[in-house]
């Protein structure tokens, strides 16, 4: 689904160019589940914002679904992150003024969707969140693990190709971190999605299907993750 090929990224800073990304090289396939570890600063995060098109490469390329990504003008860029690619920080951006059911709206009424269909599927990805008792709170009024999962709810309402979670459990306690990433790994199950995760949380990194460890702006390991099998 996607190739990453010979990707850099440099940033001036004081009369220089700080490199974080250094010729980079990976494939992703379509539904799998790939977690992202590695010291902070390391390049992770950079590396993402350019899988979700947030940012561009200094040098190489980025493929997705075969296409060039960053042949693409900077408008073509922003209708593709709408349509294709689901978003899911550590911090959830929800819009305080907004409740959770408008909040999850607002991916398609960006894409001026139908009102009535995207308050229907909107509603729809907050139920099979657990949120179905929650729809018409605020920001708020809901706790940090509910929050996330309304921020979930808003990166898959449009069933995006490609679902990005930079930390998504980074700011919850261990129990909230369990249920957000046991529900990320069912509705990756459930939906086929592709779904690419940058993570501090060991234990959790090693029940996705496959690892990457980068160091120093590099990929330097990248193994499948085997799971035991669970005895009837």
């Amino acid at each position: 689904m996607i190739d990453v090929v010979d990707l850099t990224r440099s940033f001036p800073m004081a009369g220089r160019e700080l490199t974080i990304l250094k010729g980079v090289t990976i494939s992703v396939r379509k539904g799998e589940l790939l977690a992202i570890v590695g010291a902070s600063g390391v390049g992770k995060s950079t590396f993402l914002h350019i899988l979700g098109a947030l940012d561009r490469p200094t040098s190489g390329k980025v493929f997705f679904n075969g296409v060039d990504l960053f042949s693409a003008s900077d408008t073509e860029l922003a209708i593709f992150r709408n349509r294709k690619i689901g978003f899911v920080f550590q911090f959830h951006h929800l819009l305080p003024e907004f409740t959770a059911l408008e909040n999850t709206m607002m991916p398609g009424l960006i894409q001026r969707a139908g009102t009535k269909e995207i308050r229907t599927a909107a509603q729809e990805m907050l139920e099979s969140v657990g949120l179905s008792e929650r729809l018409h709170h605020k920001p708020g009024q809901l706790s940090g693990g509910e929050q996330q999962r309304v921020a979930l709810a808003r990166a898959l309402v449009q069933r995006p190709d490609l679902v990005l979670a930079d930390e998504p459990t980074g700011n919850l306690d261990s129990q909230t971190s369990e249920e957000v990433f046991t529900l990320l790994k069912n509705l990756n199950q459930q939906m086929g999605m592709t779904l690419v995760m940058v993570t501090h949380n060991e234990a959790l990194s090693h029940r996705a299907d496959r690892l990457v460890k980068m160091v120093d702006g590099k990929i330097n390991g990248d193994s499948i993750v085997e799971h035991p099998i669970e005895s009837s």
